[in-house]
């Protein structure tokens, strides 16, 4: 409602909540245009598909209820889709600031969008348009998407879609997105076990799609070297204590440069902050891939219950 330029419609779908989210809403009657699912889905894939039948435009947005959308983003993806070419846009997410699990979030972030997805997008292998900040043409969508419902990321799944029908992505860093993040530890663990579990699930669903030359150098490296990194990180201490003090100084290091870089770009001194809580969050992030990785890959027992993080006001 506060966009530069006024989207021409605004559908919140409402997955039959059963707190003081419909009364809220309704006061907002006169500017969106709520539906209600018949009962609770459960997952956010399965409320996307019922709130897809309510679009009328030919280009739409999607973001989540824990997201702010920055106050020029429709006008940015307006403009985005100017060319004809395009048919889906990947934005920029930033973290909000609370404390330092979100500063750790908000860091990765940074350094994911403005290294890795940059070097993707002219690579012209978008890994993933996310959630919180995608937008579609319509008709695309409808004729090469279908919900499947069978991973727990959805918008990976979208993307290993469009990629599959060599469709354009665009990757705009201008279209920004603030959201909110787990704030607890309990919280961002089971994020990380929906976003990599779902990362496996993808992989294994559309494995085919590394068979093509660009797409198996991204993904061996963010699958292959990713396990072997994991590993590493847990078996190198036993193996030579000395080494792995020597590799932690180095890789923190690497860490505040970075973390530099970040605090630059983002204008958050606080990022400046981040390395230490870093390390520690490296081995949790290890140790989920790999167990999503036994969980998904070995067991083959898929997750697909959506777990809602709690929220800080």
């Amino acid at each position: 409602m506060n966009q530069s330029r006024k989207p021409d419609e605004i559908v919140v779908v409402d997955d039959s909540s059963t707190d003081s989210t419909p009364a809220i809403l309704q006061e907002y009657a006169d500017h969106i245009r709520v539906v209600r699912t018949p009962k609770n889905l459960g997952n956010k894939s399965h409320a996307q598909e019922y709130g897809l039948s309510f679009i009328t435009g030919d280009v739409f947005i999607s973001t989540d209820a824990d997201t702010l959308l920055h106050p020029d983003f429709v006008r940015r993806i307006e403009e985005d889709f100017a060319d004809p070419q395009v048919q889906a846009v990947a934005g920029y997410v930033r973290s909000l600031q609370y404390n330092w699990i979100t500063r750790h979030r908000a860091f990765e972030y940074t350094v994911f969008q403005n290294f890795h997805k940059l070097a993707q997008s002219q690579l012209r292998f978008m890994y993933v348009i996310p959630g919180a900040a995608g937008a579609f043409r319509t008709e695309t969508f409808r004729r090469i998407i279908s919900f499947d419902h069978d991973t727990i990321t959805e918008d990976l799944d979208f993307t290993y879609k469009l990629h599959k029908s060599d469709s354009t992505i665009l990757y705009d860093l201008a279209a920004i997105v603030y959201t909110q993040d787990p704030s607890n530890l309990h919280c961002y663990v089971n994020q990380l076990r929906r976003w990599l579990g779902g990362g496996w699930q993808n992989l294994r669903k559309h494995r085919n799609i590394a068979l093509r030359p660009v797409q198996a150098l991204e993904l061996s490296l963010m699958y292959i070297e990713g396990m072997v990194f994991s590993a590493l990180l847990f078996l190198v201490p036993f193996l030579n204590v000395r080494m792995a003090l020597q590799l932690g100084l180095v890789y923190l290091l690497i860490i505040f440069f970075l973390s530099t870089y970040a605090a630059v770009k983002e204008r958050r001194p606080d990022l400046l902050l981040v390395s230490i809580p870093y390390l520690f969050l490296t081995y949790v992030n290890a140790y989920v891939f790999m167990e999503q990785f036994f969980r998904e890959i070995i067991l083959k027992r898929s997750r697909l219950v959506w777990i809602s993080p709690k929220r800080t006001a």
